[in-house]
C-alpha cells in the first residue's frame, strides 16, 4: 500500500464533499427558491454560521489539496536518507488533517444545533418564532406538526433536509481527515511507500 495515494484519495474524496457542503448551506438561504426571507433575516441564527461554506467547506479545500499535492512533493532525502522529504510531507499532512478535522468538525456541531432548534418561521400566531425551540429536537420524530410552520412554505422540509445533509457530509469529512491523521503518521514513520519498489526514485 501506497500512503501517498490514499492520501490522494481522500483529497479528491474531501473536494467533492467541501463543494456539496457549500451547496447545502447556500440552499439554506433561498427557502423554495425564494429570496425573500434572507434579505428580511427570516432565517435559522445557525444558517448565518456558514457551517458548510467555511467549516465544511473552505476549511476543508486547504487540507483536500494539500493530500492531492503529496505525490507531487520532493522526494529527495534529507541528511543522507533517501524519501525523507516524502516522510516530511506525510508527517506535515497531519497537520492540514487537524485544521480539516476542526472544519468538519465544526459543521457537524452547527447542523446539529439547527436540527435540533428547528427553523424561524411564522407561525399560527402571526408571529415569526423558533416554533420547535422547546421540543427538544422531538419535532423530527412528529412529521404532523411541521405544518405549525405557516411561512415560508415547506420550511421544516427544507431545514431538515438541508442541516442532515450538512450533518452527514460534515462527518464523513470528519472521518476522512481521521484517517489521513493516522495514514500521515503511518506514512511518516514506516515511508512513504511499504515497500521499496512502491518508492519514488530520487
Amino acid at each position: 500500500m501506497c500512503y501517498g495515494k490514499c492520501a490522494r484519495c481522500i483529497g479528491q474524496s474531501l473536494v467533492g464533499l467541501a463543494i456539496l457542503c457549500i451547496v447545502a448551506n447556500i440552499l439554506l438561504y433561498f427557502p423554495n427558491g425564494e429570496t425573500k426571507y434572507a434579505s428580511e433575516d427570516h432565517l435559522s441564527k445557525f444558517v448565518w454560521f456558514f457551517s458548510g461554506i467555511i467549516g465544511g467547506g473552505l476549511l476543508i479545500f486547504l487540507p483536500a489539496f494539500v493530500f492531492i499535492g503529496l505525490e507531487q512533493e520532493d522526494c529527495c532525502g534529507c541528511c543522507g536518507h533517501d524519501n525523507c522529504g516524502k516522510r516530511c510531507a506525510m508527517l506535515s499532512s497531519v497537520l492540514a488533517s487537524l485544521i480539516g478535522i476542526a472544519g468538519s468538525g465544526y459543521c457537524v456541531i452547527v447542523a446539529a444545533l439547527g436540527l435540533a432548534e428547528g427553523p424561524l418561521c411564522l407561525d399560527s400566531s402571526n408571529q415569526w418564532n423558533y416554533t420547535f425551540l422547546d421540543t427538544e429536537g422531538q419535532y423530527l420524530l412528529d412529521t404532523s406538526t411541521w405544518s405549525q410552520c405557516i411561512e415560508p412554505r415547506h420550511v421544516v422540509e427544507w431545514n431538515v433536509s438541508l442541516f442532515s445533509i450538512l450533518l452527514a457530509l460534515g462527518g464523513i469529512e470528519f472521518i476522512l481527515c481521521l484517517i489521513q491523521v493516522i495514514n500521515g503518521m503511518l506514512g511518516g514513520i514506516c515511508g512513504y511507500c511499504c515497500t521499496h519498489h512502491q518508492q519514488y526514485d530520487c
